[in-house]
């Protein structure tokens, strides 16, 4: 089956996306992702009424962790601001050069 997989990944022209063998940070990653979208929203603000009360507290959530959580690691700056940040200085460097 997983040959099959891969053939055919191949044949779309995708590439594979995933970590070497032993290699479970990747995993752990999601993981934890998930396990605190589940505990934050899923649990927290359940019972849920219907698909849809789940698909748009899914789209606030992850607008959320992607634009506007604070994160201490990186001075305590939303994700898209600290990588708004990052390639702002890229593009500085590649103009200077």
């Amino acid at each position: 089956m997983s040959l099959r997989y891969t053939e055919r990944l191949a044949e779309a022209g995708i590439e594979l996306c995933v970590g070497s063998v032993g290699d479970s940070y990747d995993n752990a990653l999601a993981e934890t992702v998930i396990g605190l979208f589940k505990t934050k929203v899923i649990h927290w603000r359940g019972p849920w009424r219907s698909f849809e009360a789940v698909e748009l507290a899914t789209l606030e959530w992850v607008d959320w962790f992607n634009t506007r959580r604070l994160l201490e690691p990186i001075g305590n700056v939303p994700p898209a601001e600290a990588e708004a940040h990052y390639y702002a200085q890229i593009e500085a460097q590649a103009w200077a050069a």
